[in-house]
């Protein structure tokens, strides 16, 4: 935002683990500030209030009603955010949508209009954007570094254990849910789809390895883009330990590999180095972080993520990452998922 832009007050719309992390974001950024929250499990938002300072609200309603909540953070389980959206922007408030965007088309496409309809901004959570080894990514790629773009890799393998599962009704359900790549994997999907281009067919497989769930915890997928260029993508939550995620990006001129936001290596032409100045290569990280734990998640990007929806706000354009980018990548997903039904390959119109 610039220096004279306006206070911002935010409302968050469930107050489990990812609610903690928004409320944790808004509080690094300057001129915004967390002014309520509602849950619908008694006392849950009460206590997340006490312990931040804010207001507890006894319903969405009564949330939307207030007239110092300009932007929503929608945190509620996945099935349910298009339509908790779709109310928040019905009433003029500015939407922070955690990832997917839902977990179906239609209600993503429901959710794109009404906030069109509305005339406020939305962004759906891809937060791996602002990581510092994509955005060197996103500059190598622009200037051409690694020539004409051939082979991709997206992977997330990571572990969660059936206590995970078990801590709420809604995870591992198709309606509320979706499996390891529509809960975990979708960021590293986004950030395939960011880099490489539109996706023209997937062929995949699924399989529920160690869980006792109605999903996959277990996806594999091998992709076409638009540009001529293959790739694969690979989610799981059955890896233990957890690994980092990984995104690896091959052209005729050469190839970055990222590990968890950061560049790891990146090779051109006779050249190939491990890490790089100011960045950390790691390889011992291994089970640390989100890999193993949803809750350790750095604060940082998402930050990075809301500030640009707020400085959108403030200049009238669309935020780095607005509704039809969270579409895009949902859109890779359900073909995955479709392609896993069917045993047969999908074929991709608008990603």
């Amino acid at each position: 935002m610039t220096s004279g832009a306006p206070e911002r007050g935010f409302g968050i719309v469930g107050t489990g683990v990812i609610a903690a992390m928004h409320a944790a974001a808004i509080a690094t950024l300057p001129r915004a500030r967390l002014a309520a929250v509602t849950d619908v499990a008694d006392g849950a938002a009460a206590a997340f209030a006490a312990a931040r300072g804010c207001a507890a609200e006894p319903g969405l309603d009564q949330l939307l009603a207030r007239p110092d909540v300009d932007v929503v953070c929608v945190c509620v389980p996945s099935g349910l955010h298009a339509e908790v959206g779709v109310r928040a922007v019905r009433a003029g408030k500015h939407l922070v949508v955690e990832k997917p965007i839902d977990v179906t088309l239609a209600a993503a496409d429901r959710l794109i209009e009404a906030a069109r309809a509305a005339g406020v901004a939305l962004t759906v959570i891809s937060q791996h954007r602002f990581d510092p080894g994509l955005i060197e990514l996103k500059r190598l790629l622009g200037d051409g570094a690694l020539g004409r773009l051939v082979l991709a890799e997206a992977s997330t393998k990571w572990y969660r254990t059936q206590a995970y599962y078990d801590s709420a009704a809604w995870r591992g359900t198709w309606a509320m849910d979706g499996g390891s790549l529509m809960n975990q994997g979708i960021h590293y999907v986004d950030l395939l789809r960011w880099c490489m281009g539109p996706v023209a067919e997937v062929t995949a497989v699924c399989a529920t390895q160690a869980h006792q769930v109605e999903v996959e915890d277990t996806a594999l997928a091998i992709v076409r883009f638009g540009s001529g260029a293959v790739g694969t993508i690979l989610s799981s939550t059955a890896a233990h330990p957890g690994f980092p995620q990984r995104l690896e990006i091959t052209g005729t001129d050469g190839t970055v590999i990222v590990e968890d936001g950061r560049i790891v290596r990146r090779a051109f032409g006779a050249r190939a180095t491990a890490g790089d100045p100011g960045e950390d290569a790691d390889p011992g990280a291994g089970a640390a972080g989100a890999a193993a734990d949803p809750a350790a998640i750095e604060v940082a990007s998402h930050a990075a993520q809301i500030a640009d929806l707020l400085a959108a706000v403030e200049e009238g354009r669309a935020p780095a990452v607005d509704g039809q980018a969270g579409r895009d990548a949902l859109e890779i997903v359900r073909a995955v998922y479709e392609s896993a039904r069917t045993g047969a390959p999908v074929g991709l119109t608008g990603s």
